[in-house]
């Protein structure tokens, strides 16, 4: 153990950081999108939509990501209607292609989160809603939607920090993010520990700001849950004036 080559290691690799963000936010806002989109399907009652949106999960939730980044980095190009297409600039692009991967393994997980979190919604506020004459988008928009996301936020965050980590198979593709430059310092240096260990801690940095933003973020959207517990002191300190 050197503290001057973790030191080296740790100023190599921190140029990866930024494309490791890029990945992982990328992903989870085009995720986020398709898991709305998805879970709409879901909840439709159109037979036909929610058997898509089903295979579309049940797929992407039960193979590996590794297979569906090298099945489209690799296998999409076998197919000479798609080296022919507009989207073969973007497909031959290793951090286009890692970016779609991402994307699309996110939108199966993040979909069933966000499915659950719409129907936990109590339905008797969406009556109350409707009495009142709301109509079925403002409905959506001002209760449903808020709840819901109220309900997963907590879910949400450790799907965050799963793409964060799910990043790493990026390298696999020749991109050189965080573990993509560890491998090759690995491969000049031969000390595989050293360079892993400073890779991990930078992952376990990256996750700590994260989590610590997600708590944040959950404790200005749920006042409400804080509100009995502010009640009861305020009780007890009337009923003890000393």
């Amino acid at each position: 153990m050197d503290a001057t080559f973790f030191y080296e290691t740790f100023l190599e690799i921190i140029p990866g950081i930024p494309l490791t963000l890029q990945l992982a936010v990328g992903s989870v806002l085009l995720g986020f999108f398709l898991a709305l989109t998805l879970a709409a399907m879901q909840l439709s009652g159109n037979r036909l939509l929610q058997s898509v949106a089903r295979l579309y999960v049940l797929f992407f939730r039960g193979t590996p990501l590794l297979v569906q980044l090298f099945l489209i980095y690799y296998g999409l190009g076998q197919f000479s209607w798609v080296r022919e297409s507009v989207l073969r600039p973007i497909l031959r692009e290793p951090y286009w292609c890692a970016l779609l991967s991402l994307t699309l393994c996110t939108g199966a997980y993040a979909s069933e989160i966000i499915r659950g979190g719409l129907l936990s919604v109590p339905a008797g506020q969406i009556e109350a809603a409707r009495a009142c004459g709301m109509p079925s988008w403002k409905i959506f928009t001002r209760i449903v939607f808020p709840l819901a996301i109220r309900q997963v936020l907590p879910a949400y965050g450790n799907e965050l920090i799963s793409m964060i980590k799910s990043t790493s198979l990026a390298s696999i593709i020749t991109l050189m993010e965080i573990t993509g430059i560890a491998a090759r310092l690995i491969a000049e240096t031969y000390r595989a520990l050293e360079v892993f260990l400073v890779a991990g801690a930078i992952y376990l940095l990256i996750n700590l700001v994260l989590t610590s933003l997600l708590a944040f973020v959950e404790h200005r959207m749920t006042p409400y849950l804080r509100a009995p517990q502010s009640l009861a002191e305020v009780k007890n300190m009337k009923g003890n004036p000393s």
